[in-house]
């Protein structure tokens, strides 16, 4: 059987002319955005347009573009080749879709077409499901099949924050950047989104709790001196915490070590090289810190690439349990907007 494999991802400009418009794709969604569209689209063209220039400053750091694309096509080719050397009975295509740049959905569902799979997957780079990330990029392309009357077998691997190698894989970068280490605080920072998103059912933040918890189990560090916070608040809404920049600023002071661990990012983009490699290290520097490290992102790390590898041909996860449950995670029943009610 000939299977397409969808990678779902965020994006980014490639430019430093397109950082407003992808700007505007980005609150445009309605995920992120839930008003009538009339009202809308000029708010998303309005919030481009004042942050465009703040955003412009955070590219040129990178060199003029987000790096997203190429690591993801890195990604890409590392799954491809697992999925084909592990999987003898059938073939397998990975295809790229970005949500707020290229390559969108509408012009990769042509290639998938011309392809011809089988089955389709769908794999959000995601690794804890919200509403506003994996949830918006499913939508997104199903809605596209839909107006183009395409149908094929699909399944939808929804999120993996408790998979077994996936947590092994943020386990060994993390025991790299450690070793040898005294007096460190370990910081795991997550992308972070509005309290208001959490009370209406979204997952996020329960399942990104589930896998520092399980990356902290498979450690085994005694009296280890960790935190989860969440990084990038923006807007006037109150969001979930702690927060990040309050969590380095405090740590900066006692003197720690400062040790951080993206766990909600596997590529790297804006978010891991300036926010936390260069915001983040000024604030710390600020306030008294001396010694400053970040764990990388997993990008091709080989245990994350046999995760997604082995979710996709086994279309299997795992449960607050431990238990296999293919192939959606079972959230607590408060979650109403948990993918396992969703995409049944």
């Amino acid at each position: 059987m000939k299977k397409a494999v969808i990678l779902f991802n965020l994006g980014g400009p490639d430019k430093l002319e397109n950082v407003e418009p992808f700007l505007f794709n980005l609150f445009y969604d309605p995920a992120i955005l839930n008003l009538p569209k009339f009202i809308r689209f000029p708010l998303a063209k309005l919030i481009a347009n004042r942050r465009a220039p703040t955003a412009k400053k955070i590219y040129q750091e990178l060199g003029g573009s987000s790096p997203i694309l190429k690591l993801t096509i890195e990604q890409s080719v590392a799954l491809e080749n697992s999925l084909n050397k592990n999987d003898k009975l059938n073939d397998y295509k990975c295809f790229i879709v970005m949500r707020c740049w290229h390559p969108r959905a509408k012009n990769v569902l042509k290639e998938v077409k011309n392809y011809n799979p089988d089955e389709i997957v769908l794999m959000p780079l995601y690794p804890q499901y919200s509403a506003a990330t994996s949830g918006s990029s499913i939508k997104e392309w199903k809605d596209e099949c839909k107006k183009s009357k395409y149908n094929v077998k699909t399944s939808t691997i929804c999120c993996y924050p408790m998979d077994k190698n996936f947590i092994l894989s943020h386990r060994n970068e993390i025991l790299k950047k450690i070793d040898g280490l005294k007096n460190f605080k370990l910081i795991f920072s997550a992308h972070g989104l509005p309290e208001k998103n959490i009370k209406k059912g979204d997952p996020y933040q329960w399942q990104v709790e589930q896998s520092v918890d399980q990356i902290i189990k498979t450690l085994n560090i005694k009296n280890l001196d960790w935190i989860l916070s969440y990084q990038s608040r923006v807007g006037p809404l109150k969001w979930i915490g702690p927060s990040t920049e309050e969590i380095i600023i405090e740590n900066s002071k006692l003197g720690k070590h400062i040790v951080l661990v993206p766990i909600a990012f596997v590529s790297e983009h804006s978010e891991t090289l300036v926010e936390l490699d260069i915001e983040y290290k000024e604030l710390a520097d600020k306030n008294g810190c001396t010694n400053y490290s970040r764990v990388p992102a997993l990008g091709t790390n080989e245990l994350f690439i046999k995760s997604l590898s082995e979710l996709i041909i086994y279309k299997k996860n795992q449960n607050l349990y431990g238990e296999l449950c293919p192939p959606k995670l079972q959230c607590p029943n408060q979650f109403k907007k948990c993918p396992c009610k969703n995409y049944e």
